[in-house]
């Protein structure tokens, strides 16, 4: 895996591409424990359009080079900076476009998972279309226990955790183990802490060997349909159905299978 160059992203995330078309966008800032400072939020947002637009990336996987700590959240010292609210209020909005262009990536995102998953650096996570965890790694929302309020990524945990489990989380801000956070719907596999790099490897090439194309609709109809009543979402899918259905790559993928071969995509 060759490191790209960095002049859009900065110094506090790496951004890698490997043969196989999977994207490693690196958490790389140890010294802050990736608190999530505007240059790093700023980083992780050119990356993921990095990811978007390079038509070689087919799938993205979400790490951090430090051993002990995936991200400590937000820098808690922007809360009681001396500026004006409204400033403080706009640098709030990279949190909102970092977790849009993630589900709006039209690519998977796998998100590795190790050490403390904390604040909100558990949102970023939970944007992540996939997660796998160390077995030693944390998670949780401790802003209650500093007079604050996780209210930013509140939106990601009550569509991904039961509403009863996401209130404990929310309103205790106590950490939650991996197997705490597997049972809780937080993340989807938990792997011994020296196993996690290949699991997260297996599942990114098998995501990567998919139709980018028709991975490209799924995803789409996925975001969608989500808060959609019943009857919008079943007429909004049965017409994403008919467009997969007029593509090529519906019909090599059907002819590989009968015919007991890997699948040759042609993107349209």
């Amino acid at each position: 895996m060759a490191a790209e160059p960095q002049a859009d992203i900065g110094e506090k995330v790496r951004f890698e591409v490997d043969e196989h078309g999977v994207a490693t966008i690196t958490l790389n800032d140890p010294d802050t424990r990736n608190a999530l400072s505007p240059e790093l939020l700023a980083g992780l947002i050119a990356a993921f359009e990095r990811s978007r637009e390079e038509e070689r990336v087919r799938c993205v996987v979400l790490a951090s080079s430090h051993e002990k700590t995936f991200s400590s959240g937000a820098n808690l010292g922007g809360f009681a900076a001396d500026a004006p609210l409204v400033h403080r209020h706009f640098g709030s909005e990279s949190f909102v476009s970092l977790f849009k262009l993630i589900g709006e990536l039209g690519k998977p995102s796998l998100c590795a998972a190790r050490g403390h998953v904390l604040a909100g650096a558990l949102g970023i996570a939970l944007a992540c279309d996939l997660v796998v965890a160390g077995e030693s790694s944390t998670f949780g929302t401790p802003e209650i226990n500093v007079g604050t309020f996780p209210f930013m990524i509140m939106a990601l945990i009550y569509r991904n955790v039961p509403r009863k489990k996401a209130n404990e989380l929310l309103l205790l801000g106590e950490r939650w183990s991996a197997s705490q956070a597997l049972e809780a719907g937080i993340v989807n596999k938990v792997v011994a802490d020296v196993e996690l790099d290949g699991a997260v490897a297996e599942w990114a090439r098998k995501l990567a060997s998919k139709s980018p194309l028709i991975m490209r609709l799924g995803k789409e109809a996925m975001r969608r349909q989500l808060d959609m009543p019943l009857d919008d979402a079943l007429d909004y899918l049965r017409a994403q159905l008919t467009l997969a259905m007029s593509t090529e790559d519906i019909v090599e993928g059907v002819s590989a299978f009968f015919e007991k071969r890997e699948p040759k995509w042609k993107g349209r």
